[in-house]
């Protein structure tokens, strides 16, 4: 994919400062901490390394990338490292996409209580999906998936949603058959919606009897029992919105359609149209008008502050697995589920053992398209020893 015209970074060096003295009021140093590193990735800043192609020699200085995972550049590497490390653990069988929403009532306070609100959010949207794939009446299996948790609306408003991809069937309870999903239906939806809601509402309300949710501003009266036990009512009396996609096909085409949600952040650069005058305008998907493409234009200082919504909490991991795909099961499940269908696990190759490492990503050769080699690491100062001379103009 060729590079944009437009990117984040580009927004953030040309407006960034002015955007920090104003707000600081509200600012957190992780926000800032995300808005310096955006800023400084892939430039002289972060040093970088001295790549020689192992065809013709020809030599050429790449800068280093900031790694941040709210960097929409630095999302790409990471995202097919992911993926290629994930190969051997797809099943040759078809793949469904179920999304867990929560509804908008409760955005003031995911707000104020990000961490406590997207654990609950994962936890709640995985224990039913096991516990409805779990029950004689529906599938009966034990299933193994993955969710990722997105948080962004196509306008970047606070929109947290959980995207699970789930093998089509599972285990059965002793462990000794696999249990394959209809056609064209895997659970039903309506029951998904009510466990989901069950579980959410009850979980917050005994985060709050913990004393572990945070209450300011317009939402202070919610820290009064019976003012937020009214509060949590309307809740329970509205449908939550649970989708449920058609099978998308076997692995071969999963790992494409994984790339399309694991390593996303609020807004890729692709997206942005122009930066003029303090605007910023970008494109945006109408769902509500047959997914119509649109543009969106916002003064510069609401862009950031809508871009900076999506921070996670430090440490936050916003891709989990569960079921037989959890961490501590998936070693020896897996290869049960394998043996199952009658298929064998995929070694790793030595490709994806490399595109694994915690190294350089390779590139071609501009002059002979050969891959190029790290022969040397350079720091910031050395990058700016070995820089051309600045041309000066006289007065």
């Amino acid at each position: 994919m060729s590079r944009p015209p437009l990117e984040v970074a580009d927004i953030i060096r040309a407006a960034g400062e002015a955007f920090i003295e104003l707000n600081r009021h509200w600012l957190r140093w992780q926000h800032v901490k995300v808005l310096r590193a955006i800023e400084r990735c892939r430039t002289a800043a972060l040093g970088g390394h001295l790549d020689e192609c192992t065809r013709c020699g020809h030599r050429a200085i790449s800068f280093n990338s900031c790694r941040n995972r709210h960097c929409p550049k630095c999302q790409i590497a990471a995202r097919e490292r992911w993926i290629a490390a994930r190969q051997r653990e797809l099943l040759p069988i078809r793949y469904l996409h179920v999304v867990f929403t929560l509804p908008s009532r409760l955005t003031p306070l995911v707000l104020q209580n990000k961490k406590i609100l997207y654990d609950l959010l994962f936890r709640s949207s995985a224990e039913t999906l096991l516990e409805v794939a779990r029950n004689p009446r529906h599938l009966g299996a034990e299933i193994g998936f993955f969710s990722v948790l997105h948080t962004w609306s196509q306008k970047l408003k606070l929109h947290p949603l959980v995207h699970c991809v789930v093998p089509a069937g599972g285990l059965s309870p002793d462990h000794t058959r696999w249990v394959r999903s209809p056609d064209n239906y895997f659970l039903p939806k309506g029951v998904l919606r009510e466990v989901f809601r069950g579980k959410f509402v009850d979980a917050l309300e005994q985060a709050f009897h913990n004393g572990q949710l945070n209450f300011q501003g317009d939402l202070k009266l919610l820290a009064q029992p019976k003012i937020f036990a009214a509060w949590l009512r309307p809740l329970y009396r509205q449908d939550w919105v649970v989708y449920l996609k058609r099978p998308f096909g076997g692995p071969q085409y999963v790992l494409q359609y994984l790339g399309r949600y694991t390593h996303r952040v609020a807004i890729s650069n692709h997206r942005l149209v122009s930066f003029v005058d303090g605007q910023v305008t970008f494109r945006w998907r109408d769902s509500a008008d047959h997914n119509k493409q649109k543009l969106l234009p916002l003064s510069v200082d609401e862009f950031l502050c809508r871009f900076l919504l999506h921070i996670l909490p430090q440490g936050f991991v916003r891709i989990r697995n569960f079921g037989f795909l959890a961490n501590r099961r998936r070693a020896t499940l897996l290869p049960l589920c394998f043996h199952l269908l009658g298929s064998a696990q995929q070694p790793p190759t030595e490709q994806n053992v490399s595109s694994t490492k915690d190294s350089s990503d390779l590139w071609h050769c501009p002059k002979c398209g050969g891959p190029m080699k790290v022969v040397e690491r350079l720091t910031a100062a050395q990058i700016q020893l070995r820089s051309p001379p600045a041309v000066t103009v006289a007065a």
